[in-house]
């Protein structure tokens, strides 16, 4: 298959032909020419064309849920990369939040397995503990023989800190990473929301940002006991930002994300009781968004991750103390994130946070847009103004909060493993 990509803005770091406008001639899946505006013609490719079209390599999801095996109702493998190729991703690391969870080498070629030919790239990260029961480590060193990298309990936080601290020790053997959703469930308690004015107003129990910053700060402690790297998910708090620049300051191994959602919605959204804001971390307050943001400025935030966590109407539309905690985002990040971040991030800040910098926290290479090298591609319009439909999303769960906005940026195509993904 030929593909031509006439006239697109490069936003590629590290290649020749970075913030110039091209044209980029694609065969059997490689790069194979670039040139002036105009100057590739091939009446038998495929041409993308539009204005204010840009390219990139393509983006890369830290934290999903596909909810296979198991839970195949909520989503599939399938299902979950149509997701993610319409939100403009060509790869994303599955989260091992299924039943069974992704404990055992088995597991992670079953994924793998599922995977193989499609268009996204699924990368499985194994259980952090058997089952993700916070009792005892996982067989991490099989799952890392068949690829794995990451290894973590997704929203389960560990609270063990022993088991931590043997985690960090054995992946450090093998060079792989552990991700740390943090979350002191003795703190937490059974909050439902931000614990704020808000939380009072609405008569939910709360959950206070230092349950998430208590154990940011016992894993670092622990990361520097053990010499080892780490990775936070999902960070919420301003506190967090603030614990996390400090220990990268002092010369940590430390990487960090954040969600979209948390970057665009407060703790306001749930004045009426909506479930499908209702999320993990919650959504904290304005002032915390604000650290957010600075975080992903000057760098103490590494990426941003749509934080896809399907989930079926019946465990959604119920009273809000009984509702899942959980949003899809898949189709909807990119689009959250450059809305929530136009005026601090320039294109090519925000797009670092989902191409160099999220492979880069989940271990895998890089790569950029030049001849030669693989068509790993994202096409996209970052100032396209458009409103989120039901209809046009693929996820087989609608738990998606911004049904019925308005957002800015969306992709327009996808390129990878020889395949092609026009966006509607």
């Amino acid at each position: 298959m030929k593909i031509i990509l006439q006239e697109v803005m490069v936003i590629s770091p590290g290649s020749k032909h970075h913030m110039k406008v091209r044209d980029i001639l694609i065969e059997n899946g490689m790069i194979t020419k670039t040139d002036d505006p105009g100057k590739i013609k091939d009446s038998s490719a495929k041409v993308i064309h539009g204005k204010n079209y840009h390219v990139s390599s393509g983006w890369f999801d830290v934290h999903v849920n596909f909810r296979e095996p198991g839970l195949e109702h909520k989503e599939t493998i399938d299902s979950g990369c149509k997701a993610a190729a319409h939100g403009g991703f060509t790869g994303v690391l599955l989260m091992p939040s299924t039943e069974p969870a992704i404990s055992s080498k088995t597991s992670v070629d079953f994924i793998l397995k599922r995977a193989a030919g499609l268009l996204v790239d699924v990368i499985p990260a194994g259980s952090l503990s058997v089952n993700r029961e916070g009792k005892d480590l996982s067989e991490m060193y099989d799952m890392a023989q068949s690829g794995t990298k990451v290894f973590t309990d997704d929203k389960r936080a560990v609270q063990d800190a022993g088991l931590m601290t043997r985690a960090l020790q054995y992946t450090k053997t093998f060079g792989a990473k552990i991700f740390s959703f943090a979350e002191d469930k003795s703190i937490a308690g059974k909050g439902q929301i931000h614990e704020s004015s808000n939380s009072v107003l609405l008569g939910l129990k709360g959950i206070p940002s230092i349950a998430e910053e208590v154990m940011i700060n016992r894993d670092l402690y622990l990361a520097a006991y053990t010499e080892s790297p780490i990775h936070f998910s999902t960070i919420s708090t301003a506190g967090s930002v603030d614990l996390i620049r400090k220990a990268k300051a002092n010369g940590m191994k430390i990487t960090a994300d954040v969600s979209a959602l948390h970057l665009l919605l407060d703790d306001s959204s749930l004045s009426g009781f909506d479930s499908v804001f209702k999320v993990k971390p919650p959504l904290r307050s304005a002032s915390d968004i604000r650290a957010l943001k600075d975080g992903l400025k000057d760098g103490t935030i590494d990426c941003i991750t749509s934080d896809h966590c399907p989930e079926d109407v019946e465990n959604k539309k119920k009273e809000f103390e009984l509702a899942a905690y959980g949003a899809t985002g898949l189709e909807t990040a990119f689009a959250a994130a450059r809305t929530a971040t136009k005026d601090m991030l320039s294109i090519g800040e925000l797009i670092a946070k989902f191409t160099t910098h999220a492979r880069s926290c989940a271990g895998l290479k890089n790569d950029i847009v030049e001849e030669g090298h693989e068509a790993n591609l994202t096409v996209f319009d970052p100032d396209k103004k458009w409103t989120v439909d039901l209809k046009g999303l693929h996820s087989k769960s609608m738990n998606n909060p911004f049904i019925g906005k308005d957002l800015i940026g969306k992709a327009i195509a996808v390129i990878n493993n020889e395949k092609l993904e026009l966006i509607d």
